[in-house]
């Protein structure tokens, strides 16, 4: 008796260990999430196809950035205030192709509130710059660096005479110009060099089935993205969708004004490719979200999600056409076209956001607390 009580204890204890080892999603456990959709060169695929190739091609438009300051600061002239703007405008373009890739070394630096925090808080900017002193490493300076505030040091001032007066007046705007570029640099690399080093792996291999699957854990910071960064950052806070106050000036690049809806359109093709599993550098599209709920749908014969999700980027699309290329003027002028935009992105997070994520068997783990 006393044997068989062993035998069971010992049993139950592998039993355990066994179920222990497929749930803890470090180390591959189910990888195919209940299918046999292949999760792991959907994962390679975005990693070397998509993510890797849009940090190193964004890094080369940071240091420009950095590089180009630096000879601003050297030489502070005409020719050399409009290369740094061209320039400015280059890089936050591109930023638009990485800010989704919040996760790895860029969750745990707070990447994208560094580079992207807006509106930026210019008071405290004129505080920093009056004292000479500031340590852009903090996170309460979020609203003090990267590309909203170079938006307001490089256009708030007037005509470039103007903003030459201006830097001319006090050298210290130029120095925090060349600290914000270098900012915004470094943590490029660190992040660009953390997915061409061991996290590419690390992010690839994890094709567990599990909330800390690379798959799970992604595809809620994907979606998170087009919700709240991509459809109320850039369209619903500046059109008032959630206040019922229109608020222009918490639009993106307020000061650079006419890039504003160029920034929103890249964003909004970099998510779509992204979905559709584009490669960055050309050839065959990858596995990605819409191979794999086209997996799904044909092996339960289900109703297309596809075509839905399709269908909705085509509308977003066509309803964006009637934008400004000046958002803070569409909010100004007739914001119930920026109200009409705002729309047509919330139909498709709910496609995504229930829709997709419940078709691929993924749990929603962030909360949703605009009150829409």
């Amino acid at each position: 008796m006393i044997k068989i009580s062993k035998f069971l204890l010992i049993a139950t204890l592998l039993f355990a260990v066994a179920c222990s080892t497929e749930d803890d999603g470090d180390n591959g456990g189910d990888s195919n999430g209940g299918d046999n959709f292949d999760r792991g060169e959907m994962l390679a695929n975005w990693a070397d196809n998509i993510i890797v190739p849009s940090f190193v091609a964004f890094q080369e438009e940071t240091q420009k950035l950095e590089d180009i300051a630096k000879a601003f600061a050297e030489n502070p002239g005409t020719t050399e205030l409009n290369v740094l703007r061209a320039q400015y405008k280059v890089a936050y373009q591109e930023f638009q192709t990485v800010e989704m890739f919040q996760i790895g070394k860029a969750e745990e630096l707070n990447y994208r509130s560094f580079l992207n925090t807006y509106p930026t808080k210019t008071e405290n900017i004129e505080s920093k710059i009056a004292s000479g002193s500031y340590n852009l490493e903090l996170p309460s300076n979020f609203a003090e660096q990267g590309f909203p505030a170079l938006d307001y040091l490089l256009y708030s001032y007037g005509s470039t005479e103007e903003t030459l007066e201006v830097f001319a007046a006090n050298p210290e705007y130029i120095n925090y110009i060349v600290a914000v570029t270098e900012r915004i640099n470094a943590l490029t690399t660190e992040v660009t060099a953390s997915w061409e080093g061991d996290y590419r792996d690390t992010f690839v291999n994890n094709t567990s089935s599990s909330s800390t699957g690379s798959v799970d854990r992604f595809t809620n910071d994907y979606v998170m993205y087009f919700e709240k960064i991509l459809r109320s950052g850039k369209i619903g806070y500046p059109a008032g969708a959630f206040t019922g106050s229109p608020s222009p000036t918490n639009v993106e690049a307020l000061y650079a004004g006419d890039i504003s809806k160029n920034l929103y359109l890249q964003a909004l093709d970099s998510f779509e490719d992204f979905y559709y599993g584009v490669k960055v550098n050309g050839g065959e599209n990858g596995l990605s979200y819409y191979q794999y709920l086209k997996y799904m749908q044909d092996a339960t014969s289900s109703e297309s999600i596809t075509a839905s999700i399709a269908d909705q980027f085509s509308a977003i699309r066509a309803q964006s056409s009637e934008l400004d290329s000046n958002l803070k003027s569409q909010v100004e002028t007739d914001n119930s076209k920026m109200l009409a935009a705002f729309d047509e992105l919330q139909k498709e997070v709910v496609l995504l956001k229930v829709d997709m994520m419940q078709a691929l068997s993924i749990s929603v783990d962030y909360v949703d607390s605009d009150g829409d």
